[in-house]
């Protein structure tokens, strides 16, 4: 299905890539692994496709929502043997910026965690340049909601997708603890009406110092520290500078869902809800998505105008 014009007709909505490369070099936040990352423009319909380089043979793990094995406390992507860890902050922004193409070759298992945001990412992505493409870009249009469901109760969660006419997230979480309490429990960022670089980017990852050593004896959280994560004891937050949002751990669920949202491949046109999700939840409501194609549809726009507003516009560079 396409919007066709009326009036005047202005470009076509564009897919977009980088115009030039860029490169960072972290530490994975569960891995503590030393990482190189290199950023690349790639052709249009790509999509966006992590390249393992420190492998015999380099493999190519394209993102799809059926590629995600993995969801605790990080989202993990595989094709055959070769897997990415922590993906999805990098693609938070790719979506919050409307990358659509793009290679990402990297030297390890993990994406480097660098501030715990995806502050870091938007400025690589920014200082690359982002350039539109000669071909039209593909959103994933909801035409009837799809919801998932787990527990009851107190453990009750779940999360869903609902038409809408652009792109909009709401978030409820429910941590029960006092630093996370005395803050914002629930936010909503609409891409059509607020900044993403401003408003969610900057949000951190967090934990809970009562958690590490059980984490690290499962080989996760080795490389996560102060600098690059919000961490809290039984009482307060531990980090000197305190939070950068007042709903900083919220905002941060926020920023997770649109990174993993944004492995279904497409962006989405869509209303997303959710009460105490995570990854393991966002990624089972991509595949029940994915299983009710009734529910949706791919659509481009002729015209600019026809398109939800935050769309067209391309980010500036730094």
């Amino acid at each position: 299905m396409q919007w066709m014009p009326k009036g005047k007709i202005r470009p076509v909505l564009k897919q977009r890539t980088l115009k030039s490369i860029t490169q960072a070099v972290g530490v994975g936040l569960h891995s503590g692994q030393r990482v190189e990352i290199t950023l690349r423009p790639a052709q249009p319909d790509t999509g966006i496709v992590f390249r393992r380089v420190d492998l015999p043979e380099p493999v190519d793990i394209p993102v799809s929502a059926t590629a995600v094995t993995d969801t605790r406390l990080a989202s993990t992507l595989s094709h055959g043997d070769a897997k990415v860890n922590t993906v999805e902050h990098l693609m938070s922004a790719c979506a919050g910026l409307g990358v659509d193409n793009l290679y990402v070759d990297i030297t390890a298992e993990e994406i480097p965690i660098l501030d715990g945001s995806a502050a870091s990412f938007v400025f690589l992505l920014q200082s690359a340049g982002i350039v539109q493409q000669n071909t039209p870009r593909r959103f994933i249009r909801l035409t009837q909601p799809v919801e998932v469901r787990e527990g009851s109760g107190p453990t009750e969660k779940w999360a869903r997708l609902e038409p809408y006419h652009g792109y909009r997230l709401r978030f409820e979480i429910d941590f029960k603890h006092p630093a996370v309490d005395s803050t914002g429990q629930s936010v909503e960022f609409d891409l059509s009406t607020g900044s993403y670089a401003r408003d969610i980017a900057r949000a951190r990852t967090f934990g809970f110092t009562k958690d590490v050593e059980m984490m690290r004896a499962n080989g996760l959280a080795l490389g996560g520290g102060l600098d690059n994560a919000i961490v809290m004891d039984d009482y307060k937050v531990l980090n000197a500078d305190g939070l950068r949002y007042d709903d900083e751990f919220v905002k941060h669920k926020i920023l997770d869902a649109m990174g993993d949202l944004y492995i279904v491949g497409k962006p989405l046109l869509a209303s997303y809800t959710a009460f105490r999700s995570g990854h393991a939840l966002n990624n089972k409501l991509l595949r029940e998505l994915l299983n009710q194609p009734q529910a949706w549809e791919v659509v481009t726009f002729e015209d600019e105008k026809q398109a939800p507003n935050g769309f067209a516009q391309l980010a500036p560079a730094w």
